[in-house]
């Protein structure tokens, strides 16, 4: 249902399009239609491909659940997106059912019958993005500037920050976050977030968290990661910071979540860090003996300075979602915390 939009006529019609099969008007859509990867060539990245893929779930899963206690505050709450994309996505579009990484996250999640009732982190995710489409349907997925924004819109103290370097997801999201006449409650800017994010910090109200999911199809994102953070930490060290990374056979993806823990750490602060694991990532091969490459097995989110809720929830949640999710016995998650 699209509750919750009837106040503002224009954020109405932009939802109505959406769940009608529209593009949202204005919308700038000159993306090459190619298949992206994790690791492709630099700016071929899409995340319309994996949308509502098993790690959309986990990653906006506690992203929801960080924000529902920090907007419980009423002191103002400034958030970053360093690598917003798009802001929307559609999982009937011709790159989401290129892929059908959806398939197997979110749409597996809606179509499943749990023996108990969903934990309460994920009837919460999976209540807010039911949210952006009309009842039974599920053709629209919100990134994470459209999730964001539906935890604070209510409050007008609250500012949202995205940055977005790519010239066509910029100019798609900002025709996109224009339907929802927000005003000046969030600014685009059309910025590397790695480096733009440093103007900002510490915020006016000193308050903020900072989400940062980059692609990680440059090896350097992962360094650059672990930089970023480790600068907004001298500036902003009372900050919560977010980072999605992907579990791969790579060994800066190994040590990214080691090295946060280790700038969590001598900072002094508290950390949070979550797994999931849906399936294996042994290459396999077909019948004709060609190479079957398994996609993303696994991925994580590591937080620093959580809320002191987040563990117990997930600790819920994570058993459910590796039940739901999951494609071979390797299948697993992990909650580990610290400081």
């Amino acid at each position: 249902m699209i509750i919750g939009y009837l106040g503002k006529n224009s954020q109405f019609r932009f939802f109505c399009r959406l769940a009608r099969g529209l593009p949202p008007a204005g919308a700038v859509r000159k993306a090459t239609r190619r298949q992206g990867g994790y690791h492709p060539p630099m700016f071929s990245y899409r995340h319309a491909f994996h949308a509502g893929n098993h790690a959309d779930v986990l990653k906006h899963t506690v992203l929801i659940a960080v924000l529902r206690h920090m907007v419980q505050k009423d002191a103002a709450l400034t958030v970053f997106d360093t690598h917003a994309g798009a802001g929307l996505y559609r999982l009937d579009g011709d790159y989401a059912q290129t892929s059908a990484e959806a398939a197997e996250g979110f749409l597996k999640l809606v179509a499943a019958k749990p023996a108990e009732p969903f934990a309460p982190l994920l009837q919460d995710y999976l209540d807010l993005v039911a949210g952006f489409n009309k009842q039974g349907s599920h053709k629209v997925y919100p990134g994470s500037p459209f999730i964001i924004h539906q935890v604070i819109r209510e409050r007008d103290r609250d500012k949202l920050k995205l940055f977005e370097i790519h010239p066509t997801d910029t100019k798609t999201l900002t025709a996109n976050i224009a339907q929802l006449e927000a005003g000046r409650q969030i600014a685009i800017l059309r910025e590397d977030g790695f480096e733009g994010i440093k103007k900002f910090l510490p915020p006016p109200s000193r308050r903020a968290l900072v989400f940062c999911d980059p692609s990680y199809e440059l090896k350097t994102d992962y360094g650059r990661t672990v930089v970023m953070v480790a600068d907004a930490l001298q500036r902003f060290v009372t900050g919560t910071y977010a980072v999605w990374y992907p579990i791969i056979p790579r060994p800066e993806a190994h040590d990214l979540p080691k090295k946060l823990k280790t700038l969590a750490n001598r900072a002094g602060k508290s950390w949070l860090g979550v797994t999931l694991t849906i399936k294996s990532s042994k290459l396999l091969q077909d019948d004709a003996g060609e190479v079957i490459r398994p996609g993303l097995p696994a991925s994580g989110m590591f937080i620093i300075n959580p809320p002191h809720t987040l563990k117990v929830g997930l600790q819920k949640a994570m058993p459910q979602l590796v039940e739901l999710l999951k494609q071979d016995a390797n299948a697993t998650f992990t909650v580990e915390s610290g400081g």
